[in-house]
């Protein structure tokens, strides 16, 4: 019996899925807190301020997601998409050297913001389900 590499790879996401082992698992939290915004370059100076941002992020406590995305119909412009397990968290990191260091290196380069939004989030891929 031969079965073609399609069937086996939908097989094997199927069984994956069943057996919950496609998504990790995290205890739950009471209520996440999100915020998604816009943020402008100045002109020019979209990449160097990515590598700022993904620096001055990477060990940030209570951070489930912060995911830098490039605009897709603006050369200078970014999205900005934040999950915290709770606003509290949010709001300490802003007090860690190296979110400030990154803050302090990024603002030359910025040109403004815009679309801001704080959300709840609920859950969803990688993150756990908030109540």
């Amino acid at each position: 019996m031969s079965i073609d590499r399609r069937k086996f790879i939908r097989a094997g996401l199927g069984a994956a899925a069943m057996m919950n082992i496609a998504q990790p698992t995290f205890p739950q939290v009471k209520e996440m807190y999100g915020l998604i915004g816009k943020m402008t370059a100045t002109p020019g100076k979209r990449d160097q301020l990515i590598a700022i941002l993904l620096e001055g992020t990477n060990d940030m406590p209570g951070c489930l997601s912060y995911i830098i995305a490039k605009d897709s119909t603006d050369d200078d412009s970014l999205w900005i998409t934040e999950v915290w397990d709770g606003k509290a968290s949010h709001d300490n990191s802003l007090s860690l050297p190296p979110v400030k260091e990154a803050i302090a290196k990024g603002r030359p380069l910025i040109a403004g913001f815009s679309n801001q939004t704080i959300t709840t989030p609920v859950g969803g891929y990688g993150l756990p389900k908030g109540r």
